[in-house]
C-alpha cells in the first residue's frame, strides 16, 4: 500500500483520486488546504482520514509515503522540497515549477534525500503515445511536427468580465504557455530531444500573462510548430510529417486516435486501447518506481523536465513574460 497526501483541492486532484483508486495499493490518507473549512469539506467528500492546514505538519505526520502536488505553479518548488526534505516521494503536476532554477533545486532535494521526484505529465505514459513512438519509422525521415492545444478556458469569461482568476494571474506563474503549451513541448522533447533554437510569439493579456501563443522549435533537418491558447478554441488534429507519410492524432495531451497516412493515401489505424481515466498510467508508473526503489523515471526523467522548462524559460524571455519567482 502506498499512502498519498494531496496538496491542492481542485478538479485535477479529484481526477487523480478517481484514477488512482482504480489501481491496487493506492490510498489517499491525507489532504492539505490553506483553510480548515476547505480541508474538511474535501476530505469528507473523498473519505480522506487526515486533513492539514500546515504543510510541515503533514510532511512530519507519518500519515503518507508520497505527495501529489497540484497547487498553483508558483508553489510547486517550495512545497515539493519541503516534503522531500521530510523523506516523502513527490509526484508534481506539470509544469514542474516556475523556471529552471526551481527545477534544479527540486532535483537537488530529491537526490540528497534519496526520494522519487517525477513530473506528472501524463501524455508520455499513454498507450496511444507509445503507438506514435512505435510507428515513427513507418513515415520515413521526420521533417515537421505540428502540435496544437487550443482550449477556451472556463475561467476566461470571468476574466473578460473583469475578474482575474488563478489561471490568468502571473503571481502564480500561470498563463497559456505553462498550462497548455507544455503539453506540446514535453512530448516533442521526449520524442526528439531538446531543440537547437526556439522562436516564440504570444498574445499578452492585461493581467500580465499570455492568453495564447506559438512556438517554433528548430532541430537538425526538421522543426516543430506548437500552438496553444486559453482564449480561443481549435479542433485541429496534430501531425508528425515524414518524407514517406504522416502520423495524425486527435489531441496532443491525450491522443485517443492515431493513424498513419501514407503519401499514396493509404491509412493504417494504429490506435490502442486506453483507459478512460488517463491519469492512471502516470500514477501506476510512479507507484512502480517507489516499489522498485527508483528515484527517477526513465520516461519523465529529470533531463526531459529540465529541457522542457528551458524551452519555456526562453519562450517567456522572448515574449516578455516575467514571474515573481524569476526575480527572487
Amino acid at each position: 500500500m502506498i499512502r498519498f497526501g494531496i496538496i491542492g483541492t481542485n478538479w485535477i486532484t479529484e481526477s487523480f483520486i478517481r484514477a488512482g483508486r482504480e489501481l491496487e495499493g493506492f490510498e489517499v490518507t491525507a489532504v492539505y488546504s490553506r483553510t480548515r473549512e476547505r480541508a474538511d469539506e474535501y476530505a469528507d467528500q473523498w473519505d480522506i482520514p487526515h486533513r492539514f492546514t500546515d504543510l510541515r505538519e503533514l510532511a512530519a505526520s507519518n500519515t503518507v509515503d508520497a505527495v501529489y502536488v497540484a497547487s498553483p505553479n508558483a508553489y510547486h518548488a517550495e512545497q515539493a522540497i519541503l516534503c522531500m526534505d521530510h523523506g516523502l516521494h513527490v509526484l508534481c503536476e506539470k509544469p514542474m515549477a516556475s523556471n529552471c532554477a526551481e527545477v534544479e533545486r527540486m532535483i537537488a532535494a530529491a537526490e540528497r534525500n534519496g526520494v522519487l521526484l517525477m513530473e506528472a505529465l501524463k501524455t508520455t505514459f499513454l498507450p496511444n503515445f507509445h503507438a506514435i513512438r512505435d510507428h515513427l519509422h513507418k513515415i520515413g525521415k521526420v521533417r515537421r511536427v505540428f502540435a496544437s492545444f487550443c482550449q477556451y478556458s472556463s475561467r476566461y469569461d470571468a476574466y473578460r468580465a473583469g475578474k482575474v482568476l488563478n489561471a490568468f494571474d502571473p503571481s502564480l506563474s500561470n498563463g497559456a504557455l505553462m498550462d497548455l503549451g507544455v503539453y506540446g513541448i514535453y512530448p516533442v522533447i521526449s520524442l526528439f530531444g531538446p531543440p537547437l533554437a526556439v522562436k516564440a510569439n504570444a498574445v499578452m493579456l492585461e493581467s500580465g500573462v499570455d492568453g495564447e501563443g506559438s512556438l517554433l522549435l528548430k532541430y537538425e533537418g526538421m522543426d516543430a510548430v506548437i500552438m496553444y491558447s486559453k482564449i480561443t478554441h481549435s479542433n485541429l488534429p496534430c501531425e508528425i510529417q515524414g518524407e514517406d507519410g504522416n502520423i495524425v492524432f486527435d489531441k496532443m495531451s491525450q491522443p485517443s486516435s492515431v493513424q498513419i497516412v501514407q503519401r499514396n493515401g493509404s491509412v493504417e489505424d494504429v490506435t490502442r486501447t486506453q483507459a478512460e481515466r488517463t491519469m492512471l498510467y502516470e500514477i501506476e508508473e510512479f507507484m512502480n518506481l517507489i516499489r522498485t526503489g527508483k528515484t527517477q523515471s526513465d520516461v519523465n526523467s529529470f533531463a526531459v523536465s529540465l529541457q522542457t522548462m528551458a524551452v519555456m524559460d526562453e519562450a517567456r524571455k522572448q515574449i516578455g513574460l516575467v514571474y515573481p519567482a524569476d526575480v527572487t
